[in-house]
């Protein structure tokens, strides 16, 4: 990996993706507006505990994130039993917060290749935003193979969780966005291209809400599922020109808070970079791993991020 600029977007995304977990957790399932109301433009202190989590505490977002980053280092590219191991393995150490079709997937004792399908065929709904809200450290690694390649990953590591392909195929599109934002070039433009690789069975629905013209006021669904997360956190980046405005326009969307700044930070940190993450908002960012016996810090994510990069460099997927 070369140049400080990419080196920048490179650590901007993973770190970005912590801040915007972090930041948002103590909203979650709260109205809209609610973060600008109580951190006004310029209170300059907007990091706090609350909702159970403790200030600069990042989620299973973040979590999850970094677990999937520790199995692809350690295993050398993707290893998908691997991964779902360790998921299986920190939700079994009780975490604060896990979502409950991503639980009851991990904890239904079938394979990493069935769990999923099982739940799905079972339950008919597994389209919630639980593998997204995990993608940066694997958009970051992946980057380099190219457009296939990081689709591809972002589909497979989604599987594990979530068996209905719209989570995939929203995955993806995230994964592409960060590439496209990682090599310089605007991901919200490339959208048109982006889509024309989807699976065409959801094309039509992730056209439709990554539309300019969308609006979080006109999803059909919670925010907690896949489309609308993807679409707000695309939605912030489009309508803002900073980091703290994006973050600031995601959280005050109210709901599933924590996750769809997660998705944003991720996005807004991959076009901005490190630099335009402010400072304030890192200081007390941590990230604790229940059944690993580890808390990273922000520093520790940025190198996180860099390995990743670099490990990651001509990484393919069969």
């Amino acid at each position: 990996m070369t140049g400080d600029g990419r080196r920048s977007r490179v650590v901007g995304t993973v770190l970005g993706s912590a801040v915007g977990d972090a930041l948002g957790a103590p909203f979650e399932f709260g109205p809209a507006g609610a973060f600008s109301t109580k951190y006004p433009p310029g209170h300059g202190d907007e990091m706090r505990a609350g909702g159970g989590w403790e200030t600069g505490e990042a989620t299973d977002d973040t979590q999850m994130a970094v677990l999937v980053a520790a199995s692809l280092l350690e295993r050398g590219g993707l290893d998908l039993p691997d991964v779902f191991g360790r998921f299986q393995r920190w939700a079994q150490a009780e975490p604060k917060d896990i979502g409950i079709q991503t639980e009851e997937v991990l904890n239904s004792g079938d394979p990493w290749n069935l769990a999923a399908a099982r739940h799905f065929q079972n339950s008919g709904r597994a389209a919630g935003n639980g593998s997204l809200m995990r993608a940066s450290t694997s958009a970051v690694y992946f980057a380099s193979g190219g457009r296939r390649t990081t689709m591809e990953a972002a589909r497979r590591i989604a599987a594990l969780t979530h068996g209905d392909r719209a989570a995939w195929e929203g995955t993806a599109i995230f994964h592409d966005l960060v590439r496209i934002a990682l090599d310089g070039a605007d991901p919200i433009g490339a959208l048109p291209e982006v889509l024309a690789h989807v699976h065409p069975d959801h094309r039509d629905k992730y056209r439709t809400i990554l539309a300019p013209q969308w609006h979080p006021d006109h999803a059909t669904e919670f925010n907690g599922a896949v489309w609308p997360c993807l679409a707000s956190a695309v939605w912030a980046v489009r309508t803002t020109s900073t980091f703290e405005d994006a973050l600031r326009a995601a959280v005050d969307l109210g709901g599933d808070t924590d996750t769809v700044a997660a998705v944003t930070g991720g996005l807004a940190g991959s076009v901005y970079g490190q630099d335009g993450i402010p400072e304030r908002w890192t200081t007390t960012l941590h990230v604790p791993l229940p059944g690993f016996g580890q808390v990273l810090k922000a520093k520790d994510l940025g190198e996180l991020a860099l390995t990743l990069a670099t490990a990651g460099h001509g990484q393919t997927v069969a």
